[in-house]
């Protein structure tokens, strides 16, 4: 009987049976009923006062206190040892309501076994999780310090964006993508492959001399959903960087956009096309006389890279659709980036430059007076508009 039923009963109906049972019988029965339950007399004596005592609360299977004390109970000082073992390898603010340690739980469970706890490294993270403590990863978020004006910038260049689409002008977003070694290397992420086969690389990241790295300057019209990538095989300069404008102008933005007469670019504070590089606005400049356009720059806020939408309407899509994959050429480069879409209908355009675009270009004083470019009357170091000529048109 007791093997049929145990299974289907909680402690407290096994022993309300035991002393049932036990009673049932009468002189010798709690002797019986421990043997065939298969536990001891002292068992079936606490069941029969339990059967004695008044109904506990409907639910409830042991007394109040009662069952196996905690360990921390039985052993108060495991938590202060165990605080004091992951304290001085605790990462961020301790007053943070989470927090994390270096230290794996079978290290700690072992340093407090060596301190005389009796503690295995289960135990151990439950204490952790209970004292506020949890698994987690570095978190991309300090920025450095913040420009009074970051908040004010942001709102301004929403203004521009705002004002050129309305007019149907082009507004694109720029900046160099993540360099990548060109050849036989491990690229992160996986894919599904025949099982036991799985693609073979390079056991070491060093760049092949012959290939050398790609990279990708890119240009992401936010209005069409489009992107267009410039794969380069020689330096990131600013030179190259407006290379990839132009190329994307001519290719792209001068057949939708027909009748534009401005192009608003919202670019990073510093890299090739950061405010301060006097080759950018030049190149800029030559650019704007060749196009026609007037061309207005307004930078994010220094620090504030993540938040350019080619960084995740653009970028973020192009790492994803080469994950795990070898780029093995800076042809496999360009079909990968080309091959490029999204559910949200994101299409995406990329050419390889073979061009050579040397470091250590100078602008001399002379040259940079020569610029036509209007600075705006909000921060004009961070937003700034090039003529194609001297002209006086409106900031818009």
């Amino acid at each position: 009987m007791f093997t049929t039923l145990w299974p289907h009963l909680n402690e407290r109906q096994r022993r309300l049976l035991l002393a049932a049972e036990a009673r049932h019988l009468g002189r010798g029965g709690v002797t019986r009923v421990a043997q065939a339950a298969g536990v001891s007399r002292q068992t079936v004596h606490q069941a029969l006062r339990e059967l004695d005592a008044p109904p506990g609360p409907p639910g409830r299977v042991r007394r109040a206190g009662g069952g196996r004390k905690k360990t921390a109970a039985k052993d108060p000082e495991v938590v202060a040892d165990l605080e004091a073992l992951v304290d001085p390898q605790t990462r961020g603010d301790p007053m943070s309501p989470l927090r994390w340690t270096c230290k794996s739980t079978r290290q700690l469970a072992q340093a407090l076994a060596d301190a005389g706890h009796q503690v295995s490294h289960r135990l151990v993270a439950k204490l952790l999780h209970q004292q506020g403590y949890s698994l987690q990863a570095a978190v991309k978020t300090r920025e450095g310090a913040q420009h009074p004006d970051r908040d004010a910038q942001f709102r301004y260049l929403n203004d521009q964006v705002q004002s050129f689409l309305r007019a149907g002008w082009p507004v694109i977003s720029v900046d160099t993508k993540k360099k990548e070694l060109v050849g036989l290397f491990k690229n992160d992420g996986q894919e599904w492959q025949p099982k036991g086969q799985p693609d073979e690389v390079n056991v070491h990241d060093f760049p092949d001399p012959t290939l050398g790295k790609a990279i990708p300057y890119g240009i992401y019209d936010v209005a069409r959903n489009r992107g267009w990538v410039n794969v380069g095989q020689d330096h990131d300069t600013a030179a190259f960087a407006v290379e990839s404008v132009r190329r994307w102008w001519a290719n792209d933005g001068q057949t939708a956009y027909p009748g534009a007469q401005r192009v608003l670019m919202c670019a990073d504070s510093g890299g090739s096309n950061g405010y301060r590089r006097r080759l950018w606005k030049r190149e800029l400049a030559r650019w704007a006389a060749e196009s026609g356009l007037s061309v207005t720059v307004c930078h994010l806020p220094p620090g504030t890279s993540k938040w350019n939408k080619i960084e995740h309407r653009l970028f973020a899509h192009i790492t994803m659709n080469w994950r795990e994959r070898a780029l093995t050429s800076y042809e496999v480069v360009v079909s990968l980036i080309s091959a490029t879409t999204t559910r949200s209908g994101l299409q995406v355009q990329a050419a390889l430059d073979s061009g050579t675009y040397p470091l250590g270009v100078e602008v001399s004083d002379d040259e940079f007076a020569a610029i036509p470019i209007r600075p705006h009357e909000f921060h004009g170091e961070w937003n700034y508009t090039i003529d194609p000529a001297p002209s006086t048109l409106e900031i818009v």
